[in-house]
């Protein structure tokens, strides 16, 4: 019987390979891994493998081969095949890893990034820093519109406020008195983060928005001696500008909400 069974996963190993083999693929990338047997089966019939590949990486090696994950060996055609030009693999490091490279893809606009550091603390600085780049492209294509960096938005939003509370002569010109001063926190906050006098740098540029009238003038990082985010080339999307403000007052309006509410001590009444 222990016969029998062996002949039937032969054959059926076989029927398998020829199905691969039928529909014109020369290399098979499996995301469950396969064992030894089939291993060795696949490469009697000349046709290399990956043995296990991850989830998400299956689904991109999809998107950038043009082909297709496919769940069961009856359902192979050959339109459903990727196509590449190169597959090799690669050691790298001091401690020989390896890593499979596949190039010349059909979809050349699915790229991989290989992000290598002294260690992990700085190999994920480096993946949150590209993250950051992909998510201001992904932004400006949703709306391309932008705005002054370097907290020039805040500090022109804080002057229009501020101008906008004098014509109030109710009680709610208080609020929003404090909101424009909570919009001076980001200047004061980004020229303490860049080494410099807070109060006196937000003064100085505040004061030179309402003399000249420029509303890109912001907070000089960079030490370059240019306050003007545009000479400097300094942008935020508009998007995510306006997305903090909504949700910065959002939270204050969640805290007022609760903010009457008194929580007595055990044993009171």
């Amino acid at each position: 019987e222990f016969e029998e069974l062996q002949k039937y996963e032969r054959e059926t190993f076989d029927k398998m390979v020829q199905q691969v083999k039928d529909c014109g693929a020369n290399i098979v990338a499996c995301q469950w891994g396969f064992d030894d047997e089939a291993n060795s089966l696949l490469l009697q019939h000349k046709l290399p493998a990956i043995r296990w590949v991850g989830g998400p990486e299956i689904e991109l090696l999809a998107i950038a081969t043009n082909g297709r994950i496919v769940p069961r060996f009856e359902d192979l055609t050959s339109e459903k095949l990727g196509s590449a030009g190169t597959i090799r693999e690669v050691s790298f490091g001091t401690t020989n890893e390896n890593m499979i490279i596949v190039e010349h893809c059909a979809n050349s606009k699915a790229v991989t990034v290989f992000v290598r550091g002294g260690n992990k603390m700085i190999v994920d600085e480096a993946k949150r820093s590209l993250h950051d780049a992909m998510c201001v492209v992904r932004n400006l294509i949703v709306d391309n519109r932008v705005v002054y960096g370097g907290a020039a938005a805040e500090i022109s939003c804080s002057i229009a406020v501020e101008k906008e509370a004098d014509q109030v002569s109710t009680i709610e010109q208080y609020a929003m008195r404090s909101f424009a001063r909570a919009l001076d926190a980001i200047p004061m906050t980004l020229a303490e983060n860049s080494g410099l006098p807070s109060i006196e740098t937000l003064s100085f540029v505040k004061s030179q928005q309402i003399k000249q009238g420029i509303s890109s003038l912001g907070v000089d990082c960079m030490d370059t001696g240019i306050n003007d985010m545009k000479e400097q080339f300094v942008f935020d999307p508009l998007i995510s500008k306006r997305q903090q403000f909504l949700l910065a007052t959002q939270l204050v309006k969640m805290i007022l909400k609760i903010d009457d509410v008194i929580v007595h001590k055990s044993g009171e009444q």
